[in-house]
Parts: C-alpha cells; sequence; structure tokens
C-alpha cells in the first residue's frame, strides 16, 4: 500500500509521516528534505533560483538519499546534511526552486524510483510533501491532506527551530509561513492543492500521538475496503 500525505509546512505532516511509517512498518520518504536539500546546496553556492544556474547546479550536485534509525538521511557530496534543512531560509529557497524544471524532474523521477523499489520488495510506502497525491503518485491507495491553523503551525515550527538552536519570534515564523503558503499555493508547476479524494485531516490541537491514530484508522478502512 501506498499513502501520501500532503500538506503546507507546520501542518504536522513530516513527523507524523515519519512515526506513522514506523508503526505501519512501511517505508518512509520525506520528498520535502530532497527539494530542502537542494536548496542547501545552492545557497551555500550562491546559486540564484533561476533555471539555467539551477540547472547548471543540478548538473555537478551529487544527492544520495539512505535510510536512517529515524527515517531517512539526505547528503551532498557525501556530506549528511539532514539535521541543516529546517531553517526559514532553506524553506524559503526550496519553495522558489521545487517548480524549476532542472530540480523537479530529477527529484520527482527520485521519488517515485524509491517507491517503486519498495513496493517490489513487497513493503508499504509513506510518501510525504506537497503534492504526493496530485502529481508524484496519484495512484496512491490513500492520500491525506493536513491541514492546521497558522498560528499552530508558527508555535510548532518554532519549537522545532528551537530544539535545534535557532531562536526566532513567533511573528517571523508566522510571516514565513503565511510567505510559503502563497508561494506554494501561487506557483504555476505542481500548486499546493488537495487531490480531489484526499481525506482532509485538520490537526489544529490534535498531538502527533492523535494525528498518528487518526490516519491509522484511514488506513484499517482503507484496507478493509481493499478485502471486500
Amino acid at each position: 500500500m501506498v499513502i501520501a500525505i500532503d500538506g503546507p509546512a507546520g501542518s504536522g505532516k513530516s513527523t507524523t509521516a515519519r512515526l506513522l511509517a514506523r508503526r505501519l512498518g512501511y517505508v518512509y520518504i520525506d520528498t520535502g528534505a530532497m527539494y530542502r536539500a537542494v536548496a542547501l546546496a545552492a545557497l551555500e553556492a550562491g546559486v540564484p533560483p533561476e533555471p539555467e544556474a539551477v540547472a547548471a547546479l543540478m548538473d555537478r550536485l551529487v544527492l544520495d538519499v539512505r535510510p536512517g534509525a529515524e527515517g531517512m538521511r539526505l547528503y551532498l557530496d557525501g556530506e549528511d546534511v539532514t539535521d541543516r534543512l529546517r531553517t526559514p531560509d532553506v524553506g524559503q529557497m526550496a519553495s522558489r526552486i521545487s517548480a524549476l524544471p532542472p530540480v523537479r524532474d530529477r527529484l520527482v523521477e527520485l521519488q517515485r524510483r524509491l517507491a517503486r523499489q519498495a513496493i517490489e520488495a513487497g513493503r508499504g510506502v509513506v510518501l510525504e510533501g506537497r503534492d504526493i497525491g496530485t502529481v508524484v503518485f496519484p495512484e496512491a491507495d490513500l492520500k491525506v491532506f493536513m491541514v492546521a491553523d497558522p498560528a499552530e503551525r508558527a508555535h510548532r515550527r518554532r519549537a522545532e527551530l528551537l530544539r535545534r538552536g535557532l531562536d526566532v519570534s513567533h511573528d517571523e515564523v508566522l510571516a514565513e509561513i503565511m510567505q510559503r503558503d502563497r508561494q506554494d499555493a501561487s506557483r504555476a508547476v505542481a500548486p499546493l492543492r488537495k487531490a480531489p479524494d484526499a481525506v482532509e485531516l485538520d490537526t489544529t490541537g490534535l498531538t502527533i500521538e492523535e494525528q498518528v491514530e487518526r490516519i491509522v484508522q484511514f488506513h484499517r478502512e482503507r484496507v478493509g475496503k481493499t478485502k471486500v
């Protein structure tokens, strides 16, 4: 079974998807982290978010995805950069470059290949991102679109940044999230939107454990239908 989890920044999808995959014994694929890895490479190389410049970066970039105890780890040119991907600057750059063909074509192909490899090995898959159910894997067996109140999303993201040693105000994080929402929803290629057959899950006020349990219930219902 393939589970697609989409939603805006701070909706809880990354942590929820990772714990869900662990709970079900599925492979976890964090597609957003892949875009963030490319964004980090662009920022560190001083590459502007323009097609030709990014295409040149992609030609020389070595991106490797490896399984880890807490989900997948991402490597750029052999260096593990997983713990450096969740900053506001990287998030903003990721939103700007994610629709560029040199980035999107390569990463979507990588995401589909990783999912197919897991399926061929007899494993279920949880893919998490912003366009899984609409673009990357529209044939997913279960699609969940996670949403939450913007203020709560900002609170969650700030808590995450503080744990990583980044001291930013709630207002700064909220402004970054609102800007990211506008960019993701208005981009010409693969904008953030709910798939027609997706289940919407409002995570406002829910703990991570409650979010996981809701999706496990969706999963049980879907598995039951496929057995009928």
